[in-house]
């Protein structure tokens, strides 16, 4: 059994065993990853963001609102969104309301949603068309969140964080999740990217120390 040993870089799956015990919370933690890639973020031709579905989903009971027209709202509500509605909600979010974890809109009504950007924005909740959150098909988008569909994007000092799985998860779930969401990254390697693209790739808990990963395990 693997033990946590300082600079040391282990498997995946060794890592992934070693957050499962290092990690004492009474509550079920988040298992979460960063990845240090070589880009410079500043640069436009340089930005890494994408959407990965994780294979054994992320854990969470997400909270999903969908903001439409009359029309989309029974195709959402079938899909399992919490919250359904337009003008309502768009005066509840400028009221300060953001009790949800994603928000799915149409186009048609991205004017009046757009207008909310100053509150959705600063926390991760504006859709957007890139992750899937600006859609016609409302109904797939929320089944595809529910399954645990995530967007990431590469932040101003080069790290990609994403939670992938909770505590509770077996070693395989989470190995399996965390090379679904790495090879994702690979695949979205920029151009204009030059030299290591994977610097470093840390898995932790949400009160553990990180465990540093062999890249090379990863990334081949």
């Amino acid at each position: 059994m693997a033990k946590l040993e300082p600079n040391k870089a282990y498997t995946l799956p060794e890592a992934a065993d070693i957050i499962k015990q290092i990690t004492y919370t009474k509550f079920d933690a988040s298992v979460d990853m960063d990845i240090r890639l070589g880009v410079d973020p500043r640069k436009a031709n340089q930005m890494v963001r994408g959407v990965v579905t994780l294979p054994h989903g992320t854990g969470k009971t997400v909270r999903v609102l969908v903001l439409c027209g009359p029309e989309k709202e029974d195709e959402a509500k079938e899909a399992g969104a919490d919250y359904v509605g337009l003008d309502e909600y768009v005066e509840k979010i400028k009221g300060g309301w953001t009790d949800v974890d994603v928000v799915i809109t149409t186009p048609n009504v991205m004017p009046k949603v757009g207008a909310l950007g100053r509150i959705l924005g600063p926390r991760g909740l504006m859709p957007n068309p890139k992750a899937g959150t600006v859609t016609m098909d409302v109904g797939k988008a929320v089944k595809d969140v529910k399954a645990g569909k995530i967007d990431f994007k590469v932040d101003k000092y080069g790290i990609v964080h994403a939670s992938i799985g909770k505590v509770s998860f077996d070693q395989e779930q989470i190995v399996g999740n965390a090379r679904e969401l790495i090879q994702t990254i690979m695949r979205l390697k920029p151009a204009a990217s030059k030299g290591t693209y994977v610097r470093s790739i840390y898995l932790s808990s949400t009160m553990s120390p990180g465990v540093q990963v062999e890249t090379k395990s990863v990334t081949i």
